[in-house]
């Protein structure tokens, strides 16, 4: 399992580019998998589309069963909103997952905006498929409350519109409007867009489903045009 971080492959790890060249067979979603075309040549590909990540793990199970050397590809980091855990329930035990990490969007856009990551945050993903609005309502009061940098996954889709306007409300009841926010779309994909805001004014911004929302603390500040949350040195 293996993850290609952001999507250039200047970013890919040397370890993940050894065993996709050593493995017999690469399982993925299509847009990942065509991401390293150029590394899968004269190999079995299994490609799907969305939400068949359960049919993927099971083919990549399949293979591997088969005797094959079984590559499964995700972006960013595999164990972070990515197929690590649910590889890791269906695999018998007669089989070995080794899970190898890649620059996850937090990393990526926190990279390009600045230090904004530097001291404790929380990771949030917007999108419902998997976890109940009522939760994800829970964590974001949570994670205003405490203070933290925050970090938003899958802001806005085409048929999720609402929930990052939701999620700006509840944190304009713990954050100043003037928080600092940075808006990262493609990170480190190539046409990289960035823009630095505040909160009471982020929505004004393109958001979509290729955009990572930083949202910093009350200890972060604009440093010569980057966000830079501080750590606490005197």
């Amino acid at each position: 399992m293996v993850g290609l971080g952001p999507g250039d492959q200047e970013f890919l790890a040397g370890k993940t580019i050894e065993v996709i060249k050593m493995a017999d067979a690469v399982v993925g979603y299509k847009s990942y998998v065509k991401l390293i075309e150029n590394l899968v040549e004269n190999k079995k590909v299994v490609s799907s589309g969305m939400k068949q990540e359960q049919k993927r793990a099971e083919k990549a199970i399949e293979l591997a069963n088969e005797g094959k050397n079984v590559v499964v590809v995700s972006s960013g980091d595999p164990g972070i909103y990515g197929m690590a855990g649910l590889l890791l329930e269906l695999t018998p035990p007669n089989l070995e997952v080794e899970i190898i990490p890649g620059i996850t969007a937090a990393s990526a856009a926190a990279s390009i905006l600045g230090a904004p990551l530097i001291n404790d945050f929380a990771v949030v993903s917007l999108s419902d498929l998997l976890t109940p609005w009522e939760l994800i309502n829970k964590r974001l009061n949570a994670a205003g409350q405490g203070d933290f940098a925050i970090v938003l996954y899958n802001p806005r889709s085409q048929g999720r519109r609402e929930q990052i306007e939701w999620a700006c409300e509840i944190l304009l009841k713990y954050k100043d409007p003037k928080t600092p926010v940075g808006i990262v779309r493609n990170a480190k994909r190539g046409e990289t867009k960035a823009v630095i805001t505040t909160l009471g004014k982020m929505l004004q911004e393109e958001i979509d489903m290729l955009t990572t929302v930083i949202i910093g603390n009350s200890d972060t500040r604009i440093i010569n045009g980057k966000m830079v949350t501080a750590r606490g040195y005197k």
